[in-house]
C-alpha cells in the first residue's frame, strides 16, 4: 500500500498532466524543465567539480563519506536530457547513504552525440574513478556503478563494456526504474499505462529518445539495451522499480535474464510506486526506504533481503 505522501505526489502529477497541453514540448523546452525545481544538495554535502577521464563531472560528498569508496553515477533523461546539475541531490543522498563519495557524470547527450557516446565517456570516468579520487590520485578500495531510467541502461552497459574489455568490474551496482529495452517490447509497457502517472503522456518522447540515441545502431544492440546482452560475470545488483511504471518489465526481465546467467540479483518493486521514486526524499517514505536499502546493499549485502521478483 502506497504511502498518503506517495499518492498525494502521483496525484499531483496527474493533475499537472491533465492541465498541459497536448502537443509535445521540443526537446530544447523538455531540457529547460528537466528537474526543475527539485531542491539542491544540503549545504553540508560538498560539491567539487572534476574532469574524469576528459569528461566532466563532479564529487558528490556527504559528511563522514570515504574517499576511497568510490560510486559512479549516472544521470536518467532518456539519454537525451538531464545532466549532473539535475541530479546532484539524489547523487548526495546516495553518498550520505552509502558512505561513498559519488563521481556524478556529466555525460553526452543525443541527438548531438548519439550512441555510444554516453557509454564512452562512462567507461573512461569509471577507468579513471580506480586511480583517483576528490583528494587526487589514489588507488579506490571498493567501487560501485549506479543510475536511474536511462543511467540505469547506461550503468549496466557501462559493466558490460568493462567486462568485455578484461578491466576490473565494481564491487556492486544499483539501478533506479532502469531502461534497458529500447525496443519496448515489455508487457508493462500496456499493463502499467493506465496507472504510471510519469511516462504514458511520454510515449510518444520516449519514441524520439530511443531513435535519437541509436542513431544507426539496433534497438536489441546489447550495449544500448542490455536486456538482449549475455550478462555472465557481472557483479551483484541491486534493481528497485515501481510497480506502478510502464518500465517494470525492464527491470523484472533483466534480472530474470542475469539470474540465468548467475549474477547474484536483488529486486525490489515498492507497491503504488512511479518512475525514479527515490527522487522524492526526504518527501515520501518509500523513497527514504530506497535510500536505505542502497546504503544497506553497499555497506552490508547481506542484510539486504530479496523482494518481489
Amino acid at each position: 500500500m502506497p504511502s498518503p505522501e506517495l499518492r498525494q505526489v502521483a496525484e499531483q502529477i496527474r493533475a499537472r498532466r491533465a492541465s498541459a497541453p497536448p502537443v509535445v514540448p521540443d526537446l530544447a523546452t523538455r531540457r529547460a524543465g528537466f528537474g526543475a525545481g527539485l531542491p539542491a544538495p544540503p549545504a553540508d554535502v560538498a560539491t567539487q567539480p572534476t574532469r574524469a577521464g576528459g569528461v566532466p563531472a563532479d564529487w558528490i560528498s556527504a559528511p563522514g563519506a570515504s574517499s576511497s569508496r568510490r560510486l559512479l553515477y549516472l544521470h536518467g533523461g532518456g539519454y537525451t536530457l538531464g545532466s549532473a546539475q539535475s541530479h546532484r541531490r539524489l547523487a548526495a543522498d546516495i553518498s550520505r547513504a552509502t558512505g561513498c563519495v559519488v563521481l556524478n557524470l556529466d555525460y553526452r547527450v543525443a541527438p548531438e552525440a548519439p550512441f555510444p557516446a554516453a557509454l564512452e565517456d562512462a567507461t573512461a570516468a569509471y577507468g579513471w574513478m580506480l586511480g583517483n579520487g576528490p583528494d587526487g590520485p589514489s588507488p579506490a578500495a571498493e567501487t560501485f556503478i549506479a543510475g536511474d531510467s536511462a543511467g540505469g541502461g547506461l550503468t549496466l552497459a557501462t559493466m558490460l563494456a568493462i567486462r568485455d574489455a578484461g578491466n576490473p568490474l565494481p564491487n556492486a551496482a544499483i539501478t533506479m526504474s532502469a531502461w534497458t529495452d529500447l525496443d519496448a517490447t515489455g508487457g508493462s509497457m500496456q499493463s502499467r499505462a493506465a496507472v504510471d502517472p510519469i511516462i504514458p503522456g511520454d510515449r510518444e518522447v520516449m519514441q524520439q529518445m530511443a531513435l535519437m540515441y541509436l542513431g544507426t545502431a539496433n534497438a536489441r544492440s546489447p550495449l544500448a539495451s542490455p536486456l538482449y546482452a549475455d550478462l555472465h560475470g557481472l557483479p551483484r545488483l541491486l534493481m528497485q522499480v515501481g510497480d506502478d511504471e510502464v518500465l517494470l518489465d525492464d527491470t523484472l526481465r533483466l534480472a530474470e535474464r542475469a539470474r540465468a546467467h548467475g549474477v547474484e540479483v536483488t529486486v525490489h518493486v515498492e507497491p503504488g510506486a512511479f518512475h525514479v521514486y527515490q527522487w522524492l526524499a526526504p518527501e515520501t517514505p518509500e523513497s527514504l526506504s530506497a535510500l536505505e536499502q542502497i546504503g544497506d546493499f553497499v555497506r552490508a549485502p547481506e542484510t539486504v533481503a530479496s523482494a518481489r521478483t
